[in-house]
């Protein structure tokens, strides 16, 4: 029986299809943050804004002075209701690109086990399931080289 392993931690940092869509993440998450910063600046100017006219009797009446705090209140709800929908989009996005590495990897190994013919392939992520191995066993970088040869030369076609 011909077996072999790879270091899933290592094929992470240096397989460049998967630092690319983590890089792209990354700037999305701090959009968002941005986005959801901005907005709740906002809110907290009309808050301040608010009491500030409280204070100094700026309304009307107690109608308009409940009109505004309903505002304020809906406008709180609605960036509650944004900040949840963009975290369930981020979070979808980062389950269908997990799903697109495992994908990628696996399609991979397919095609690297029809020449290299193991009858088991493990994979080692820090003590998870592989305890020891002897590391003439370990093919990682042959993985992450043909990875990234081919992620590179998909990119390629696809500019």
């Amino acid at each position: 029986m011909k077996i072999a392993y790879v270091e899933v931690d290592t094929l992470l940092t240096k397989y460049d299809f998967w630092n690319d869509l983590n890089e792209l993440m990354m700037k999305k998450e701090e959009n968002i943050r941005a986005t959801l910063n901005q907005k709740k600046k906002e809110l907290d100017d009309d808050a301040n804004e608010f009491q500030r006219k409280y204070q100094n009797g700026g309304f009307t009446s107690q109608e308009r002075v409940q009109q505004e705090q309903m505002r304020l209140q809906k406008k709180a709800q609605d960036l509650q209701a944004l900040q949840d929908r963009l975290s369930a989009d981020l979070a979808n996005e980062n389950q269908k690109n997990s799903l697109q590495l495992r994908d990628s990897i696996n399609s991979y190994l397919k095609i690297y086990n029809k020449t290299h013919g193991y009858s088991l392939i493990l994979s080692n992520t820090g003590f998870d399931n592989l305890l020891y191995a002897d590391s003439a066993y370990n093919i990682t970088k042959e993985i992450v080289a043909g990875l990234n040869k081919r992620y590179s030369r998909a990119a390629k076609t696809n500019k």
